[in-house]
């Protein structure tokens, strides 16, 4: 309470400042200046962006590829106009008191080989490049022609593991330097996506959605307010505003759709409306190899080939929204609506040991949203940014068949009410709320101040008409966490940036937990628990620019991540709940640099390596339950990471670029003395289990510019994955830790680009080879499929 209020002052005490500024800051006169931005054809180029070098003054060009900047103070600037793939422009001007002034540029089209036309590559975005911070951005308009979800995308990068449970729509867990889970957040602008519910997850987004993705190792930026404790991924969508359509079909494999619209317009009064679609459909019928017992004879049959057969999934979305953009009172002021729904059937259990015929589960999304920015509100340098959203969707477990399948497809028919796992036909809303406030400013050309709330709420509310009056159902699950963070950022230079924070991390839970209070048989009650945690946090975060294609960074960071709601209460499926969980932390440090060089214009390189080291206590990580169907959540007392993850990449002219990229991490037990034993642990420096501690990627693509007609670009495309062998138990525990072999996978594509883009047709091959892929506890991943994706582009 005695930090909370400390913080809670120092928001205070900025305010404060604020205030102050905007007395000391009434001056006679102002100026402005205005302006439109081409590029060297004379189309408009809306969304540049136009600043005053050293300044907090800046914007972006509207529709018509105006802009306006004003209440500028008088005085001698550098006017800077930058875009995306065009050359920047900057001009001296002198503002004076109570004038107008008019600047128009005509920007050049620049050719960036290293950027543009890696697969995977550093986001060409001014302000991710220069952050203190360990990111890599992919620039997401490069993969739009590909039928990568956004998990497979992720799963290119260095540092980054996404492993799924099965083919499309599955369970997926994301490991990103070790760190796995609900240990990495996921944002989507800047919004944490924590109650965004199974009709929205990672796996089952279309690439198309972003415009770009940052991930974020180890240490995070203070206006991505959450728990973090290892990372965190930021969806950036499109941004633009003018009016544009992106719209793509694919057709696959084991009976795979997916279909992706985003539409975009912007009147000249500032009027805007938005539309993201998508759907995924999938039989996820692959072939796998499987031991088989007879349900009838018990006959044993090893190593069978058969197809799955109970894990169809399909998803449907739809994300609105309107308002208005560059007005006095507001940038952007948006109100949103994000309808979604699924249907999952449930093929194996935590292992393949378990496989289920008739299971499955289906929900919805109900989510309105408010989204709200303004840059110099009230005072100038004063950024505000505000969101929130209440998701009202619903869950259902549908398990009422009492048989027990194998993989023949065969099952053994039993009397009487049962079920494959657990009879339910459980229903529930888990009634999240999610606000989110951002506050910054900024105190002349290199101080700065942010403010970041997030505020979420939990209450899951369920019933089961298969057991109406079961107490169970009416028992509390209800959880409240709260992040106030504080930070500040020191620009000293063009070469140097310094930032640090604190972070204050809160969070309650109310439940209950069953007892017998008289011990006979069938005696069951239950009594309500409340639990609370308030943890502080801090880091810092530096850059430094030796030369100007020679960055290092260095980070540190004091984190917590709070138990999770799925973590505790369950998530119905194949997570059980522990309400025993404590909040986990880690003390994190991160050391990197980047290097780009070219010879000759013709031949250019970049390298890209992070050294990293975590001393994680109360580390929460997975673990199959008692009879091995379900996975549980522990803390593990003390778990240590060292890592490196580096990449390098070449470029030859506009032809040709490739990559590779290769991640090591050694996570290990570092807990000597168990609980309740005087004697050393027997897993004590084992390395954690079921977890890739060596993997990597290469790719490569080839590119045919005007080929067959000028505009026209044939493009073929290579990327390999590699994940070493690694144990699926202690490496301690004799014989029957069983291993999980090596893995090597091959995809290639070959993409025609016509028209500059506007018509697109892609062609995929995904595991060549036919290869055997594993994840999670040994389950295996799709064989090889064969796809094809249409897509349409314009914009205006």
């Amino acid at each position: 309470m005695q930090i909370s209020k400390i913080l809670h002052t120092g928001l205070l005490c900025m305010l404060s400042i604020i205030a102050f500024a905007q007395q000391s800051r009434i001056a006679p006169a102002t100026a402005s200046l205005a302006g439109q931005v081409r590029t060297e054809d004379g189309e408009a180029l809306p969304g540049a962006s136009v600043s005053l070098k050293g300044t907090s003054y800046g914007t972006v060009a509207n529709a018509d590829g105006k802009y306006t900047l004003e209440n500028v103070s008088p005085g001698a600037y550098q006017l800077m106009v930058t875009f995306v793939g065009y050359q920047p422009l900057s001009r001296e001007i002198i503002l004076k008191s109570g004038e107008s002034d008019k600047h128009n540029f005509k920007l050049v089209s620049q050719t960036r080989e290293l950027e543009s036309l890696s697969v995977i590559g550093r986001s060409e975005t001014r302000e991710v490049n220069r952050q203190a911070y360990n990111v890599t951005a992919i620039d997401a308009k490069k993969l739009q022609n590909s039928t990568l979800d956004l998990s497979h995308a992720l799963d290119r990068v260095s540092g980054v593991r996404v492993r799924e449970s099965g083919g499309v729509g599955s369970n997926m867990n994301f490991s990103l330097n070790g760190f796995t889970g609900r240990q990495v957040k996921f944002f989507l602008d800047g919004v944490p996506m924590d109650n965004f519910g199974s009709s929205f997850q990672l796996n089952n987004i279309p690439i198309n959605l972003a415009e770009r993705v940052e991930v974020y190792k180890g240490v995070v930026p203070i206006w991505l307010g959450s728990d973090a404790l290892g990372g965190a991924v930021n969806i950036v969508t499109n941004t633009r505003q003018n009016s544009y359509l992106d719209a793509s079909y694919s057709y696959g494999s084991f009976n795979t759709h997916r279909t992706a619209i985003n539409a975009g317009f912007t009147s000249k009064n500032g009027l805007t409306a938005q539309l993201n679609a998508f759907q995924n459909y999938s039989d996820n019928n692959y072939w796998i190899n499987v031991d088989v017992a007879d349900v009838n004879t018990g006959e044993y049959f090893r190593d069978q080939r058969l197809r799955r057969f109970h894990d169809t999934y399909h998803n449907e979305t739809v994300i609105a929204n309107v308002g208005v953009v560059n007005k006095k009172f507001a940038d952007r002021l948006l109100l949103g609506i994000t309808l979604g729904k699924n249907k999952a059937e449930i093929q194996t259990g935590a292992r393949m040991v378990s496989v289920f015929g008739a299971w499955h589960r289906k929900g919805n999304i109900v989510m309105p949203s408010l989204k709200y920015s303004k840059k110099d509100l009230f005072v100038k340098g004063l950024s505000v940014n505000i969101s929130a959203n209440y998701n009202l969707g619903q869950e259902q477990n549908v398990d009422t068949v009492y048989r027990r399948y194998n993989w023949f497809q065969q099952f053994k028919q039993y009397e009487g009410l049962g079920s494959e796992r657990e009879r339910s036909l459980y229903r529930f809303r888990n009634n999240n709320g999610l606000a989110t406030a951002n506050v910054t400013y900024q105190i002349g050309a290199r101080h700065s101040l942010t403010v970041n709330n997030v505020y979420n709420t939990f209450n899951r509310k369920g019933e089961d008409e298969l057991f109406p009056d079961a107490e169970k159902f009416e028992q509390p699950r209800i959880n409240k966490k709260n992040v106030l963070g504080l930070g500040y950022k020191f620009d000293y230079s063009e070469r140097w940036n310094t930032s640090a924070f604190v972070k204050h991390f809160s969070q309650n839970n109310k439940y209950s937990i069953s007892y017998n209070p008289s011990g006979n048989w069938g005696d069951n009650a239950f009594l309500e628990q409340k639990s609370n945690f308030t943890k502080l946090g801090y880091g810092i975060a530096s850059t430094y620019f030796l030369r100007k294609n020679l960055q290092l960074k260095g980070s540190f960071e004091k984190s917590y991540r709070l138990p999770e709601t799925d973590e505790l209460f369950g998530d119905l499926i194949n997570l059980e709940g522990n309400i025993d969980l404590d909040p986990e932390t880690s003390y994190n440090y991160n050391l990197g640099f980047s290097y780009q060089a070219n010879i000759n214009r013709v031949h250019r390189f970049s390298v890209d390596a992070n050294v990293l080291y975590r001393d994680a206590q109360g580390f929460i990580r997975p673990r199959l339950n008692a009879n091995q169907t379900k996975q549980v959540m522990d803390n593990l007392a003390d778990v240590t990471n060292f890592g490196v993850d580096g990449e390098v990449r070449y470029s030859y002219n506009q032809l040709l670029t490739a990559g590779v990229n290769l991640t090591y991490q050694d996570l290990r037990n570092n807990t000597r003395f168990e609980e309740g034993y005087t004697t050393e642990s027997p897993l004590y420096r084992d390395r954690i289990p079921n977890m890739p501690f060596m993997f990597g990627n290469a790719d490569a693509a080839l590119f045919l510019k005007d080929f067959g007609r000028k505009g026209n670009t044939l493009t073929f495309g290579y990327n390999l994955l590699f994940v070493h062998a690694y144990y699926l138990y202690w490496p301690s525990m004799g014989s029957d830790k069983l291993d999980i072999p090596q893995q090597l996978s091959h995809d290639v594509n070959v993409v025609y680009a016509m028209a500059n883009g506007k018509y697109n047709i892609s062609l995929e091959c995904k595991n060549l080879l036919d290869a055997k892929l594993y994840d999670n506890f040994s389950l295996q991943k799709p064989s090889r499929g064969f796809y094809v994706k249409l897509r349409y582009f314009i914009s205006k």
